[in-house]
């Protein structure tokens, strides 16, 4: 069976030698993979490559089986993401935002009012739907962001950080959103550096450093954070010695 989501010897250097290079990465559906690295490790990267916001100059990426550029339109549809920033206009209430993106992911008319009181409930936003999104916190402008991009229940679902901006009841509603989607057969990519955090809900840990992958954790594992500085210190071992 083909993963939901796959990277094959995907590469894309940047000037300096920053980038990514010769990764192979799989999320499967029903599955929650964490990427995890060091702040300039080639996370953000990666995912932009895995999502088309970037080209790879070598290697492929594939969505159940297909790859990028041959994806209708309407596939996209079923893609949910939080990049670097939210997605949220700051002119626009809370409750407008997440009625924009669900109809924006083919979220039929008659029904896109119901999928947003689940999302604004889910994600705790009750007291911040008629607020714009221009006067709230970075932390709930987070929450307008992951529920505008959890709301439709999307197929493959790609977080970069997303917890660096949430408070400690953000981070419980978003580990209990990811379960959700897990449950119901999403495949879910996150990112992070705090190792404790993902953990609690990746069902496989992806370690990458300089733009390489350089081994996997078990989130069941004891000691992670050693686990996980014993990889990198390798691998710059390694590359300090070719």
């Amino acid at each position: 069976m083909s993963a939901a989501l796959a990277a094959t010897d995907v590469s894309r250097a940047f000037r300096g030698g920053a980038g990514v290079h010769g990764i192979d990465l799989r999320v499967h559906a029903g599955e929650i993979r964490a990427l995890a690295g060091l702040n300039g490790a080639g996370k953000t990267t990666l995912m932009k490559l895995l999502l088309g916001m970037l080209r790879p100059s070598s290697g492929e990426v594939r969505m159940d089986g297909t790859l990028l550029d041959r994806m209708p339109a309407s596939a996209w549809s079923r893609v949910g993401h939080v990049i670097e920033q939210p997605l949220a206009y700051g002119d626009l209430t809370a409750r407008e935002n997440l009625l924009l993106a669900a109809r924006l992911h083919g979220v039929p008319a008659s029904v896109a009012a119901d999928i947003v009181d689940a999302a604004i409930n889910a994600f705790a936003l009750e007291r911040y739907a008629t607020v714009r999104v221009r006067r709230l916190s970075a932390g709930n402008r987070q929450r307008v962001g992951l529920a505008a991009a959890m709301q439709h229940q999307p197929r493959v679902l790609v977080l970069d950080e997303p917890t660096s901006t949430l408070d400690p009841a953000g981070v419980l509603i978003l580990r209990d959103a990811l379960r959700r989607l897990r449950d119901v057969g999403s495949a879910v990519l996150v990112s992070s550096h705090h190792l404790d955090e993902v953990a609690r809900v990746a069902d496989g840990i992806t370690v990458v450093n300089a733009g390489r992958v350089v081994g996997a954790l078990d989130p069941a594992g004891s000691y992670l954070e050693q686990a996980f500085f014993a990889l990198v210190l390798a691998d710059d071992e390694r590359r300090g010695q070719a």
